[in-house]
């Protein structure tokens, strides 16, 4: 019995290999599906390609098994590759999304409310079919004993040999699967699970470094150009930092629909001005917050692993009164050293509902937070930033209430690819009509202060809503469709603070139609804020310019 038992069972090397043979083909069944859609992939020519690429994937898979998956951790190690396979692929499939570094950290952010949204009956399907039923098979079969130093040789043997012959089969196919990456760079970030290890690596050696890194103290010399008489001529400035929301659906900017009535009517009044080319710092909130709030600019900020203070930080150090409400998954280490409130948690029956807040949460919470902040700094003036949940999707239909709802039927699934695409957009559009509200209902507040307001709102990022197969956010940036990176902003300023600044509002009318980025935010708080520092551009100043003097 023993004898027989020892044949039956499985040599660790052939089960790797089993295990190779899944992972290239029903693991990597969105790689081969956006091969088989291009146009050069038909042909005999081209499926001899794709045989090629098919080889050589199989044999890197081997490759790369056999290098890190030994007897002891086989199984475990199988079945974590198949959770991440089979994650990804449904992810992919399902979305048009692909796996990178920075798709790994909005993973590694995501709140118990994401993940609740995400979750769906064909996503419970994929888990059944790429998980449990191979996992369960995989989990059953014996594994025989082998003596370390035979494995060890037989293990290393079977990874060069198998490199080797993806090696080969490589060069042989060069020209071709050179000209297909260098057309189609997508690909690159849907191979299973090489994507997912590699994008996990970069993000945990990048988060380390950065971790490690000394916070940089920034803008020392910050000082008010003009301290206020009392708190009743001391600014007020909100931020509202839009969650999802893409130019391409917003009525001021030209949209066939009319999501923003009621801002048109706050623009019919003179005191605000939409910016409509404005792109994003990235397509994603994780890496859009701290870029948007940083001195530094995309380009630079991309290109450090240094840890600096935010505008924020700045601001507090000049002598302001310095608040940030999130009603989102967080602000991503901006506020970490001002004070800040997460509204996500708060039970207010008129806004909360089933463990998440419609955005009105945050102005119903504005006044006592606002009365709990330092006297002395409020005197010197007060910047508020609110952090929407904006329309931030799969489940768009969440993101507006009941009473407000023109455009349907809406699609009331998160399985965006299964609901018709007008119904997508009918929810998507509601979600940006309910920011309309929550932007003017902000505005009439500030209208009713005693003292000098003005608001700046901005989206951290677009969205896709199924264009060319494509949903949510988080392509690399280099990727990105406009509807990613292309996002809203405006400026509302109250009739005191433009007497106060002298600021004239056609002058800032001019401006609307320039190519702006996420680059100015940072320099117009400070200009709104009355701070003074070296760290200023005017140049990405959207108010420099606009002053009577000049």
């Amino acid at each position: 019995m023993k004898l027989l038992s020892e044949r039956t069972a499985w040599h660790p090397t052939r089960l790797l290999a089993v295990l190779a043979l899944w992972l290239a083909t029903i693991g990597n069944l969105p790689f081969w599906m956006a091969i088989w859609k291009l146009p050069e992939t038909h042909g005999w020519g081209a499926l001899a390609t794709m045989g090629s690429l098919w080889l050589i994937l199989l044999a890197l898979l081997v490759w790369f098994l056999c290098l890190w998956v030994w007897p002891r951790w086989l199984k475990p190690a199988g079945l974590a590759l198949l959770l991440t396979v089979t994650s990804s692929s449904y992810f992919m499939l399902t979305y048009g999304v692909v796996i990178d570094s920075s798709m790994l950290a909005n993973v590694a952010q995501t709140d118990v409310r994401e993940v609740r949204d995400l979750l769906s009956w064909p996503m419970l399907a994929a888990v059944l079919i790429g998980v449990v039923l191979p996992g369960v098979w995989l989990w059953r079969q014996p594994v025989r004993a082998v003596s370390a130093k035979p494995l060890l040789l037989r293990q290393l043997g079977v990874a060069l040999l198998a490199f080797l012959v993806a090696l080969g089969l490589f060069w042989m196919s060069f020209q071709d699967i050179a000209s297909l990456t260098r057309n189609h760079k997508q690909l690159r970030y849907m191979i299973n699970p090489f994507n997912s290890v590699y994008g996990m690596t970069r993000l945990a050696v990048g988060q380390a470094t950065v971790a490690a890194q000394p916070l940089q103290v920034i803008g020392e010399d910050a000082s008010l150009r003009v301290a206020p008489a009392s708190e009743a001529s001391a600014p007020l400035v909100v931020v509202i930092l839009g969650e999802t929301a893409r130019a391409a659906n917003f009525g001021l900017g030209g949209y066939a629909r009319d999501t923003t009535p009621q801002l048109r009517q706050i623009q019919a009044q003179g005191d605000l001005v939409y910016f409509s080319d404005v792109k994003s710092c990235g397509t994603s909130t994780q890496a859009s917050v701290p870029c948007m709030f940083s001195h530094l600019g995309k380009a630079a900020y991309e290109d450090t692993q240094a840890r600096y203070e935010s505008v924020l930080d700045v601001l507090q150090r000049a002598g302001l009164a310095v608040l940030w409400l999130d009603n989102q998954s967080g602000c991503k280490g901006v506020c970490d050293r001002v004070p800040n409130v997460a509204t996500t948690a708060l039970k207010v029956p008129e806004f909360c509902k089933d463990g998440e807040c419609l955005d009105e949460v945050m102005l119903h919470e504005l006044p006592q937070q606002l009365a709990a902040l330092d006297p002395a700094k409020r005197a010197q003036g007060t910047v508020v930033v609110m952090h929407q949940m904006g329309s931030h999707g799969p489940a768009y239909y969440k993101r507006s209430p009941a009473a407000m709802k023109p455009f349907h039927p809406e699609c009331n699934s998160h399985a965006l690819q299964n609901c018709p695409p007008e119904h997508i957009v009918n929810a998507y559009d509601n979600s940006i009509l309910y920011t309309d509200h929550f932007i003017a209902k902000t505005v009439k507040w500030l209208q009713a202060q005693s003292r000098p307001t003005a608001l700046i709102y901005v989206s951290d990022h677009g969205e896709s809503l199924g264009e060319k197969g494509l949903y949510l956010h988080g392509m690399p940036y280099s990727l990105a469709p406009k509807e990613q990176i292309h996002v809203p902003m405006l400026v509302w300023l109250s009739k005191p603070l433009q007497r106060e600044r002298n600021w004239r509002m056609d002058c800032l009318q001019a401006q609307s139609a320039k190519p702006l980025s996420h680059d100015h935010l940072f320099h117009s708080m400070l200009s709104l804020s009355q701070v003074s520092t070296r760290l200023a551009k005017p140049e990405l100043d959207l108010f420099a310019a606009c002053s009577a003097g000049r």
